[in-house]
């Protein structure tokens, strides 16, 4: 499987881009290199992988023999009496002085596993589980470099767009002037002069919209690396175009079906929830387990009572006989070693019904993970033709833009000149001069459309790496060669 373009080494793209000429600034690889430590939702993809990858020694463990010891101690102490009754005499009350028992016992087990079946299952879909989250992370650090290129580009044409507002306030307030002079002499009538004030006012508010829409965009790049944005790099007036190689949107569908991160996820996705029915068929298998055993009980005790009349013999510890009344001491004791190994045998008869209910529940999961796999690879297919033409389309807009560009700054020269021999009109003037400031800003939004759809088809097919963002950057710089222009696939290999 391709994992990205066959690029010049990073250490080389940077070294290239601190040397070239692009506008001082943070670079796209820079504020890349940022978001990467700083970005949540990649360091919660990265910490998901880390967590998941523990699940398959977890499921080996379970097919490893399990050694498990108890240990328990406990004493006792009793005072009191016991009645006794012999024949037809009444009870005659016997006074026990105390009676004194400790007890320990320890033993140890060992269990292996000779078939369960289910353990297996779970060991094989641990390794496809650890393979899922991996795809997943790779899948969020390609998010990550489309969202901080839609960010970057963003925060330029909000910046672009602020200055085309402030040129334009600038050059209708010098229009507004000269209309007002004009006026005083009696060469325009007072509408121009109002016409001009009203151009004027619209032109303050746009600014002032432009500024809240720069001051947004900054915030959605400040989320993402954690920091206040620093100034950044802008591209050179001659950006290299090219069309996605090979110029075939079905070879990019290909492309994506074989790579496509979240397609891949999805295909695993599928696969674990087949291991669930079968984890699930297994409540109805049988289970052999080994178990060998060690016991070891150690018990002493004594108790203390007086020689009474109702005794026929009293004696002494040393076997003597004692008089009535004397205290009489006995004691026992247990010392006791087991050792059993044993094969157990174990056959789920009837739970219920809820194991059948939990292997239809999982059949029905794995129905909509299915689903989810078809979802995702429909939704797939349209995201890949979707840039795939959004650079097609991309590339004539951004020419068809900047000839509308010149055109319109052509025009403003020759409304100017024939405002100057009266004529055009002041609102003319206006007019033309808001063609061109507008069409400036849609031609440098055009270009930064361009190059995001460029990373959102390599995204699609799953060949976007940190490399093709260095490309990216010496595109900006104008220092990319023919072959780090970003866009050209290598064929997948299985």
């Amino acid at each position: 499987m391709r994992h990205g373009l066959k690029l010049l080494p990073l250490a080389t793209a940077v070294a290239t881009l601190l040397a070239s000429g692009l506008a001082s600034g943070d670079t796209l690889l820079q504020i890349y290199e940022k978001a990467v430590r700083s970005d949540p939702l990649v360091r919660e993809a990265e910490a998901n992988k880390l967590a998941t990858q523990e699940g398959k020694p977890i499921a080996r463990g379970s097919l490893l023999p399990q050694v498990s010891g108890r240990y328990n101690m406990s004493g006792t102490s009793a005072d009191g009496e016991t009645v006794t009754t012999t024949g037809n005499l009444p009870p005659f009350p016997r006074l026990i002085d105390s009676r004194d028992t400790d007890a320990n016992f320890w033993s140890l087990e060992l269990r292996q596993s000779v078939f369960r079946w289910d353990q297996w299952v779970r060991l094989s879909q641990a390794g496809k589980l650890s393979a899922q989250a991996d795809v997943d992370y790779q899948a969020a650090q390609q998010d990550l470099a489309v969202r901080v290129a839609d960010a970057y580009f963003n925060v330029l044409a909000a910046e672009d767009t602020l200055a085309s507002e402030q040129a334009a306030k600038e050059a209708i307030g010098r229009q507004l002037e000269q209309a007002q002079k004009r006026f005083e002499v009696g060469l325009i009538a007072i509408t121009d002069v109002q016409e001009a004030q009203a151009a004027y006012d619209q032109a303050t508010a746009a600014e002032i919209l432009a500024k809240r829409a720069l001051a947004n965009q900054q915030e959605v790049l400040r989320t993402i690396i954690d920091d206040t944005p620093p100034e950044l790099a802008k591209p050179t007036e001659n950006l290299p175009l090219r069309s996605p190689d090979p110029a075939d949107a079905n070879r990019w569908v290909d492309l994506a079906m074989q790579q496509n991160r979240n397609l891949i996820s999805s295909q695993i996705g599928a696969e674990i929830a087949k291991d669930d029915v079968s984890i699930a068929r297994t409540g109805h298998y049988p289970t052999v387990d080994f178990v060998a055993t060690h016991n070891d009980t150690d018990n002493t005790g004594f108790s203390r009572s007086p020689c009474t009349t109702t005794a026929n013999n009293c004696f002494d510890e040393d076997g003597n006989p004692v008089d009535l009344g004397s205290k009489i001491r006995s004691g026992t004791g247990t010392d006791l070693e087991n050792d059993s190994l044993s094969l157990q045998f174990a056959l789920p008869i009837f739970a219920g019904g809820s194991t059948s209910a939990r292997v239809q529940q999982a059949v029905y999961q794995h129905r909509a993970a299915r689903e989810r796999l078809e979802r995702t690879a429909r939704e797939t297919e349209r995201q890949t033709r979707d840039a795939y033409l959004g650079v097609i389309s991309g590339i004539s807009r951004v020419q068809a833009l900047k000839q509308a560009f010149e055109s319109a700054k052509t025009a403003l020269k020759a409304t100017e000149a024939g405002f100057e021999v009266g004529t055009r009109t002041t609102v003319d003037v206006l007019d033309a001069r808001r063609t061109l400031f507008t069409a400036e800003t849609n031609f440098l939004r055009s270009r930064y459309d361009y190059l995001i759809n460029g990373l959102r088809l390599q995204q699609a097919a799953g060949t976007l790496t940190v490399e093709d963002i260095a490309a990216i950057d010496a595109m900006l710089s104008g220092t990319a060669t023919e072959a780090e222009l970003p866009g050209k696939p290598v064929p997948a290999t299985n």
